[in-house]
């Protein structure tokens, strides 16, 4: 071969490789960008109401006409490692999903939810859309929000999400301003006297003046081990001190206080400033129930739009349950308090001495571990007395999901954990060694203990001797008052309160 054809052959090729790179590269650039169009996720992402949704959020339909497509949220902001590494590996993911998974299975309710939202959306791609936080128009309570958000946002790693749930698929239950008034029929009955209690049984308490009750359930006294008896290796949440308690008969309310009887609560103690608890009320000393300075009302409403009725109240601070109690003592003439640890898990156990109040154990129901990953858990006993991650769909539930434990109680394990009156202190069990903490007394601390875990636990986090605490600064992180808010919590939602009464004077327990 002469040198000229030797040539004209690396030419050509070269110029055929720079055909085919270019058509290459015009194909990838076509597949990329046309991969990141609202209609090819809509071909992959089949929720049935995502695109109903999205056109009416203000993402779509808002005054500017201006539209936010479906890979400005859930995608890091373009020319970014980050996101070419999760365009692909979303892309991939959401591939193998669309593939080999059936969209009636998915729980689309749950990902509707924060949690999940929190996982799926970036934050730099919202601050890349919205440069300017404080647009004309803006409200006192925006500016304020997103002045907090500024000093705060890496100290406390805030997200706009978290305030903005609803910017990109509409929610009708998300609200943004305060409630003025609580969702209460005012043509409903309204009870005249509270239950009279002679014997020591179950009994209905009727609060007068409103159209409220509670189902009180009659607790047997007698004594037990506080904490775990079977030491179980399964203790993501703390376990209580073991010790031999004896508990004095009392009555404890059959379900978590409800959304009804709050509510009953906040319309007749409504603040519409907010006041310091040292001047609400000190050591449970007032006497007339017009005295009660009751919650501030609440931005949005704090069912989360779950339903409300007979659901678990939720979101109120450890002080606005206890001054429920207060209040529903000064109305009833019988003294409403928070159970002690002790009693909430006398009456969790229900007379049992086992991991849980029915048949089972952790090692049975946990969705840890090997095998239970590999051939998955048997839920079948668990399903019928709790509401926990498997079967609560991120949210809690109503009270007719479950069956009741041995005294009667329901929803003593999961669904939204319950304050006790004690306070917490890790090194509680030393400390009662020491003689330094009255064993059968609270422990002193700056957070109280919960019991119960709630909707998103594993069940091996809800074994009957599991304790948790508050975390009050972190359950208020992203609410931008100043002072905070002594009422209601802006970052938790599995948090409710049951009550206790005191058996009451007169009344034989034996």
């Amino acid at each position: 071969m002469s040198k000229s054809s030797s040539k004209k052959t690396i030419f050509l090729t070269l110029l055929a490789g720079l055909v085919l790179g270019f058509s290459l590269m015009i194909a990838f650039n076509y597949m990329w960008v046309n991969s990141s169009t609202n209609e090819s996720c809509m071909a992959c992402h089949v929720h049935p109401e995502s695109d109903a949704s999205w056109k009416q959020s203000v993402h779509y339909n808002n005054g500017s006409g201006t539209q936010t497509d479906c890979a400005a949220c859930h995608l890091p902001p373009k020319g970014s490692f980050e996101y070419v590494k999760a365009k692909i590996t979303t892309g991939t993911k959401d591939l193998w999903s669309y593939l080999t998974k059936n969209p009636e299975d998915i729980d689309w309710d749950s990902k509707g939810e924060l949690e999940y939202a929190q996982t799926i959306v970036y934050n730099e791609s919202c601050k890349a859309c919205h440069v300017n936080l404080f647009p004309a128009g803006i409200t006192d309570d925006g500016v304020t929000a997103h002045l907090y958000y500024e000093e705060n946002e890496e100290a406390l790693n805030l997200q706009c999400i978290s305030c903005h749930l609803d910017a990109g698929h509409y929610n009708p239950n998300y609200k943004h301003s305060a409630m003025t008034e609580a969702p209460v029929e005012d043509n409903a009955e309204k009870f005249t006297e509270p239950t009279a209690v002679t014997s020591f049984e179950n009994f209905v308490e009727t609060i007068p003046g409103t159209s409220a009750s509670l189902s009180m359930i009659a607790i047997p006294g007698g004594s037990f081990t506080l904490g775990s008896p079977d030491n179980e290796p399964f203790h993501k949440v703390d376990e209580a001190p073991q010790r031999n308690v004896t508990i004095s008969p009392f009555f404890m309310g059959e379900l978590e206080v409800t959304w009804d009887q709050y509510w009953a609560f906040f319309n007749e103690t409504m603040s519409e400033g907010r006041t310091s608890p040292e001047t609400i009320y000190a050591n449970n000393t007032r006497e007339d129930i017009d005295a009660v300075s009751g919650p501030t009302p609440p931005f949005g409403f704090p069912d989360q739009g779950w339903g409300m009725g007979s659901r678990p109240a939720i979101t109120m601070t450890h002080y606005a349950a206890e001054t429920f109690c207060q209040w529903l003592s000064l109305k009833t003439g019988k003294k409403y308090r928070l159970p002690t640890e002790a009693e909430w898990e006398y009456a969790a156990r229900g007379g049992t001495s086992t991991p849980y109040f029915f048949e089972g154990n952790p090692k049975k129901f946990t969705n840890d571990g090997f095998w239970n990953n590999l051939f998955g858990v048997d839920t079948t006993v668990i399903n019928s007395y709790v509401i926990y991650a498997n079967n609560s769909k991120n949210r809690s539930q109503e009270p007719s999901k479950v069956k009741a434990n041995p005294f009667g109680l329901k929803n003593m394990l999961g669904n939204v954990m319950e304050y006790c009156s004690d306070w917490y202190a890790e090194d509680a069990y030393s400390k009662i060694q020491d003689g330094a903490v009255d064993p059968q007394g609270p422990a002193s601390g700056e957070e109280y203990v919960v019991r119960g875990g709630y909707y998103v636990n594993d069940a091996a986090d809800l074994r009957s001797a599991a304790r948790g605490k508050t975390s009050h600064d972190a359950w208020l992180k992203t609410d931008p008052q100043n002072p905070k808010s002594i009422w209601w919590y802006s970052d938790i939602k599995g948090i409710g309160f049951r009550v206790v009464c005191e058996v009451p004077e007169g009344v034989s327990a034996n």
